[in-house]
């Protein structure tokens, strides 16, 4: 009898020292323990020294307080939801930096093409997450979809929504970057912009100029969501000032400031902020040659053609959204 107590108290110095050491060694002396007859060790001493990773085990809060000690996929919380081009991935990103944001990597496009998948699969797609940690996803199609503002509110009234806007002009020329890069033999910039150009007139049903009418989107979304549930970031600030528009969303979040400009350095080459430490590294990360691309020279002509067109639709998005972006 006094060898197996013996053995019970060797079992619980040994677990403690090795949680001390390895997560993954705590958990195999853990499960020795329990065959040798011990009780359960005292979660803290898992939790406290670094098992808390968001991968399914425990974690200490940065209260103190013990979270739920096994993780699980959930439905997200908030959404990344638009627009194309104006700097969501980069967004993405940086939110990744934060202990408390789990993220879908990849655009699930689940509002706007998959919905008949159902919420299961929605919710198969998610990274695991803690009790207290957010779950996000980004999919800049679903600002434009007209389905989208009925089905994510059916899914919850509650959701935080993001949206990243940036000069309609400069998006679209940065869209227009993108086509000509998977594209290349198609019309000219210039060509495109209009109807008909001898009048003038524009087409705004064209994709890369649609997209930049934010009023007209935005009318859509708050027919089911309150403005206070919708956060603009502006696209312009999130790269010359990459931590105050990262404080403002953790504070729409109502998480802690973590992300801040100890993180970021200017990359001159591309133009753009980048991570000095991304997530699981410890090493400098811009990201991919996609972004920052150059842009083509468009007619000054066809630029002042655009300003005139955008002029009422983005005092209107002022109006609506209560901020003025300053594009003029």
């Amino acid at each position: 009898m006094a060898t197996f107590l013996g053995h019970k108290h060797d079992a619980r110095r040994l677990a403690q020292k090795v949680a001390l050491m390895s997560p993954f060694g705590a958990l195999c002396v853990y499960a020795l323990y329990l065959l040798l007859g011990g009780g359960a060790p005292h979660l803290s001493h898992l939790s406290r020294h670094g098992t808390g990773t968001g991968n399914g085990t425990g974690t200490r809060a940065a209260n103190g307080t013990e979270r739920e000690w096994t993780a699980r996929r959930r439905l997200p919380q908030a959404l990344i939801v638009g627009v194309k081009k104006g700097g969501t991935r980069a967004l993405l990103e940086f939110l990744r930096l934060h202990p408390d944001v789990r993220a879908l990597g990849s655009e699930p496009h689940f509002f706007d093409r998959h919905y008949a998948r159902g919420l299961p699969w929605y919710r198969s797609l998610m990274p695991k997450a803690l009790e207290g940690q957010i779950v996000m996803e980004k999919t800049p199609r679903y600002f434009v979809t007209e389905e989208t503002p009925a089905r994510i509110y059916a899914m919850s009234r509650d959701i935080k929504l993001i949206v990243v806007v940036r000069d309609p002009i400069t998006r679209a020329i940065s869209d227009y970057t993108q086509i000509i890069s998977k594209t290349p033999d198609i019309p000219s910039f210039e060509t495109l912009t209009f109807k008909n150009r001898s009048t003038g007139q524009i087409d705004s049903l064209w994709s890369p100029l649609w997209i930049g009418l934010y009023a007209t989107h935005l009318e859509r979304w708050l027919a089911y969501f309150p403005l206070s549930q919708i956060h603009f970031v502006h696209g312009e600030r999130l790269i010359s000032d990459p931590a105050r528009e990262l404080g403002r969303v953790q504070d729409f979040l109502g998480l802690q400031r973590i992300v801040t400009d100890k993180h970021f350095y200017f990359n001159k080459t591309k133009g753009f902020p980048c991570l000095k430490k991304p997530e699981g590294s410890s090493k400098p990360h811009c990201l991919g040659k996609t972004k920052g691309r150059t842009h083509p020279k468009i007619e000054p002509e066809v630029i002042q053609k655009l300003r005139e067109f955008y002029r009422p639709h983005n005092q209107r998005f002022y109006k609506i959204s209560g901020q003025d972006f300053g594009w003029r």
